[in-house]
């Protein structure tokens, strides 16, 4: 079945925040190729590559939970306009240091780590204002919507950023991503009818403690956070993609690595009609999460591009069905006052996963080689994401008919 295409044709404000997104997503993922691609094209180190996940996880597990108990608290709307703007003014630093004769490798990493700190009110501001205006029953087709308008920028964005920084260099593509938060934020301008959160509670460390309690009583969605957070610390191999690229092409080639696991999810997304008929929703997200150990567990073997751009489309496909059912677990079952605190959570889990990833993979190419990284990852992914099955028993179990909305 085709994806509902509902929502856009028919709520005005769900529309332009969509669109607004995927812009600044797809210049967003043009600068997620242009700033490891230039650290190693500086440094000539996959370790120090997969060194930059870990400098922008420590400002994110800082902000990550405030940014959530911020967006129960306040006009998330306003919120997102705040964070694009800091995010725009970081983007042009990256375009000023690109400029230099000499771009200085503390300054990426440090704009990187402060634009990660901004991310972590952008994304529960974005995640929770969703839900609040669409109807309980477009949530599924969101989900949808949502893993749509990530994989277009995730394909699009590393096809291009390959392209213009073979042609033209690393400035060009943080140029387009600033301009890219032009249009955002005129799209998040352009939204008029947002809903008041009820029961808003003032921010804090109280709100943040409340969330998390919350959080931990259910356990569909404990398992939505540790099975994925399981699944990227052991087989994300993305740090090892400059390095792969080199005896294929460089450039272009790593746009096509970095492409590959969205060209998987799209074709997810295109065809998520039959989301709504599946209910072992908690069956789903680990099973899916095994079969990303093995599409990266086949990848150490690739003796090509395009084999290896194939075992990644699947790993690719593999992860949309994983988050299009964490993602509907999440917008149908948390309360809207506790949307953007759980938001925040869900953000660290989905983010800190790969960046822990990127760092493990890279120090283990440095220390042994890409091969051993890439095999040892998938294959001990694929062993702790079937443990899940015992360790998370009520998840394995869950169904989308047991709704917890409270």
């Amino acid at each position: 079945m085709i994806i509902n295409l509902r929502p856009l044709i028919y709520n005005r404000d769900y529309r332009w925040l969509f669109l607004g997104q995927a812009v600044s997503f797809l210049g967003s993922m043009i600068t997620y190729v242009a700033v490891p691609y230039q650290i190693y094209q500086l440094t000539n180190s996959s370790f120090l590559v997969g060194l930059l996940g870990s400098v922008q996880l420590v400002p994110l597990l800082v902000t990550g939970l405030y940014g959530g108990a911020l967006a129960d608290s306040m006009d998330r709307r306003k919120l997102l306009i705040g964070s694009e703007i800091m995010l725009t003014v970081l983007i042009f630093g990256l375009f000023l240091n690109s400029r230099l004769e000499h771009p200085n490798l503390i300054a990426i990493f440090a704009l990187s780590a402060l634009a990660s700190s901004v991310i972590g009110f952008h994304r529960p501001a974005m995640e929770a204002l969703t839900p609040q205006i669409v109807a309980k029953e477009d949530l599924p087709a969101i989900a949808a919507l949502g893993s749509l308008r990530y994989s277009l920028g995730a394909i699009a964005g590393p096809a291009l950023g390959g392209f213009l920084i073979a042609r033209f260099g690393a400035s060009i593509a943080f140029a387009i991503d600033f301009m890219s938060f032009g249009f955002s934020l005129f799209a998040l301008l352009m939204m008029k009818n947002i809903p008041k959160v009820t029961q808003a509670t003032k921010a804090g460390l109280s709100s943040i403690l409340e969330g998390l309690r919350y959080a931990s009583k259910r356990p569909d969605l404990v398992g939505t956070y540790l099975v994925d957070i399981i699944a990227m610390l052991f087989a994300m191999p993305m740090a090892l993609f400059p390095a792969m690229a080199q005896s294929w092409g460089g450039a272009p080639a790593a746009g096509w690595l970095y492409l590959a696991m969205p060209l998987g999810s799209i074709f997810i997304s295109l065809f998520s009609g039959y989301a709504g008929k599946i209910h072992r929703h908690g069956a789903a997200v680990i099973l899916a999460a095994t079969t990303w150990g093995l599409a990266i567990t086949a990848l150490a073997f690739a003796p090509s591009l395009g084999l290896a751009v194939f075992c990644l489309a699947l790993a690719g496909a593999a992860d949309g069905i994983s988050g299009l059912y964490r993602q509907t677990i999440w917008n149908s079952t948390i309360p809207s006052h506790f949307r953007g605190r759980l938001a925040g959570v869900e953000m660290l889990s989905y983010m800190s996963g790969p960046l822990l990833g990127n760092a493990r993979a890279g120090f283990l190419a440095s220390t042994y080689s890409n091969f051993v990284s890439i095999l040892s990852g998938g294959i001990f992914c694929v062993v702790a994401c079937l443990a899940c099955i015992w360790i998370f028993p009520k998840f394995w179990k869950y169904r989308d008919d047991q709704v917890q909305n409270n």
